[in-house]
């Protein structure tokens, strides 16, 4: 009896502490969330941002300029915003042209280093250079107007002599067209498929008499002709200093003057590409005159040319040559050689100038129109491609059509910085 009594007392004891222990516990998580969510009232309320409205900012701020936050209830803050270029439409302008300023410079140092590297290839890989590069080796390069190729082969003896007899000065007055003047003449010419054969010594002794000769490393051949002309231009730019270098063949008369008149108006323009432009048709069947290979590259049958100057004579600027230099191994050349130039400008920001005074008729063609006050800087005959028995006729071309010796003497080209240059 009595230990039931004390089982049953027991069991009420544990129950009361039972839930009392229950009642802690919500009270406890009650007063936790309550603090809690005091916490968060009295944090909002003190650190509540004055609104936008009352903020005062500077109506039109500057590049890096500083602003000054004023709100009723804070202290001043300063903060400096970030300049976006977008905000102020009168400095657009001028970044873009400070920008392509800097475009211009950095091209203008590539291709002079371009040239430079150039000039030092061709002598680590021996190949001819003329005395004017080994001189401006150690005094630097020398400032010319324009380099005067002329195209010619080896059994062109009495076409080179016809060209000294006409418009090419000869001796004291070639080398004082170089120096007064800035213009460089020379007969281009490779060597023989057999080098120092009887063929390259017969050149040899005839640059030995006349001094006039740049040598190429090129093996001569008609089908060679595109060859010849990416190997002249990367060699006289690496040679010559020049605004313009100038390509043109032995058979056509050229009057120096007038092409100096006319290439001196385009000087300004940095890539420039001067003569007579055409368009003539892709002629793809074989053993015809001028038949191309690669026809099927200029799209249907009966396609024409893209627009190029005829071969007989054309003229680039110096960033075309350099051009030319620095990308020679990886240009393509077509049979025909003034296609191969167009094609090596056709992708390229270029200005084509079509000046028909390249390419004037023989008299009297040119006669009537030097007459006229309109002198021609070149004459040849369009179905021979260059003046019709030029060893004979020549001479009265030049006759009846040269511009005048005084002309020539009397006219400017180099600018008179140059001409500075030059005289030191």
């Amino acid at each position: 009896m009595s230990f039931k009594t004390r089982a049953a007392g027991g069991g009420i004891g544990t129950g009361d502490s039972s839930s009392r222990s229950n009642l802690s516990q919500k009270w406890t998580l009650f007063l936790c969330l309550g603090s809690f969510c005091f916490g968060l009232f009295f944090t909002d309320r003190m650190w509540t941002m004055p609104e936008a409205k009352e903020i005062i900012r500077p109506a039109a701020p500057v590049k890096g300029q500083k602003l000054n936050l004023v709100s009723s209830d804070c202290t001043t803050k300063t903060v400096t915003e970030r300049w976006d270029p977008t905000d102020s439409d009168g400095d657009v302008p001028s970044t873009q042209h400070a920008i392509q300023t800097l475009d211009k410079t950095i091209s203008n140092l590539e291709m002079e280093l371009a040239a430079a590297r150039a000039a030092q290839e061709s002598i680590l890989n021996g190949s001819p250079l003329s005395e004017n590069l080994k001189s401006s080796e150690l005094t630097g390069r020398r400032k010319y107007f324009m380099v005067i190729g002329i195209n010619t082969a080896f059994s062109s003896r009495k076409r080179r002599d016809s060209v000294r007899a006409t418009w090419m000065p000869q001796g004291e007055k070639r080398r004082r067209l170089e120096e007064e003047k800035g213009i460089i003449i020379r007969f281009v010419i490779g060597h023989s498929a057999t080098s120092g054969g009887i063929l390259d010594r017969a050149i040899e002794a005839e640059d030995k008499k006349h001094q006039d000769f740049m040598r190429l490393d090129h093996v001569e051949g008609y089908l060679e002709l595109s060859a010849k002309t990416k190997i002249y231009f990367a060699t006289a730019v690496a040679t010559w200093d020049a605004d313009f270098y100038v390509k043109v063949d032995d058979d056509v008369h050229v009057n120096i003057a007038t092409l100096g008149n006319t290439l001196i108006r385009h000087r300004s323009k940095p890539r420039v590409y001067i003569g007579c432009m055409k368009s003539g048709p892709v002629l793809a069947q074989k053993g015809v005159r001028y038949h191309e290979p690669e026809y099927w590259k200029f799209g249907d049958p009966g396609n024409k040319y893209f627009r190029h100057a005829t071969g007989q004579i054309y003229a680039i600027s110096k960033d075309l040559a350099t051009y030319i230099s620095i990308n020679q191994h990886v240009l393509h050349r077509y049979a025909n050689e003034d296609v191969s130039l167009g094609a090596w400008f056709i992708g390229l920001d270029v200005d084509h100038i079509d000046d028909r005074r390249l390419c004037c008729g023989t008299p009297p063609d040119c006669e009537w129109k030097a007459q006229a006050g309109n002198v021609c800087v070149a004459s040849f005959d369009w179905s021979c491609s260059g003046i019709c028995k030029s060893v004979d006729k020549i001479r009265e071309v030049h006759h009846r059509c040269g511009e005048g010796e005084n002309v020539l003497w009397n006219s400017t080209f180099l600018k008179p910085q140059h001409q500075l240059l030059n005289s030191i």
